[in-house]
């Protein structure tokens, strides 16, 4: 009796899951179609702002970019699709600083995740709508995304470098300061530990 009315129940729930497909292919008959003239309708087509078509890097109106060339892009990446090179450079204040050399993106191999662009520190990269990337070689698909001259660093001024000697004599002086207090601190401690070994001898 169990088996005769379990038969029934996933008969009827069979049907209404049935009718419930029907009912959504039967809405495309009277849907009206709509026919895209691409690519005569190119310049009226309208792409979603959020559609992923390709990843690249913010250019300012300087023709300036944010990335400091970190790698979290290039780390972050599933699958090897970033690839970044870099230099070291010689700043105004005699420090080294690296920057970037070569920013390297395969759009064959991109699975437009946005882990790059979620996780950069500097809102450097972000993804185009630009849908139009077919090409008839996948070596045309491998793209340099900083294709802009670096610019150079900018010479200091006459108030930055002052201000860069300044700060530099006075680490020096502290570095003198601490050493002389640190002498100091270490002769004074000999000396009370020379005095508190005559006064035991003296009480003996």
């Amino acid at each position: 009796m169990g088996s005769v009315k379990e038969y029934f129940s996933s008969l009827g729930s069979g049907i209404s899951s049935l009718l419930k497909g029907m009912q959504v292919t039967g809405k495309e008959f009277i849907t009206p179609k709509i026919t895209e003239r691409y690519p005569e309708n190119r310049e009226t087509h309208h792409v979603p702002a959020r559609f992923r078509a390709i990843l690249e890097l913010i250019y300012d109106e300087e023709g300036n970019h944010k990335c400091i060339a970190c790698g979290i892009c290039e780390r972050n990446c599933p699958n090897g699709t970033i690839s970044l090179t870099t230099k070291m450079v010689d700043t105004a204040d005699g420090k080294k600083k690296r920057k970037l050399d070569r920013y390297q993106y395969d759009l064959g191999s991109c699975t437009f995740c946005q882990l790059c662009v979620s996780s950069c520190p500097q809102n450097a990269l972000r993804f185009s709508n630009d849908f139009e990337q077919a090409t008839f070689t996948r070596d045309k698909l491998v793209k340099k995304l900083n294709y802009l001259p670096e610019k150079e660093e900018p010479a200091p001024t006459p108030e930055q470098l002052a201000k860069i000697q300044a700060e530099r004599e006075a680490k020096i002086a502290a570095a003198k300061a601490a050493m002389e207090a640190k002498k100091a601190a270490e002769a004074a401690a000999v000396k009370g530990a020379e005095e508190a070994s005559s006064t035991s001898s003296e009480n003996q």
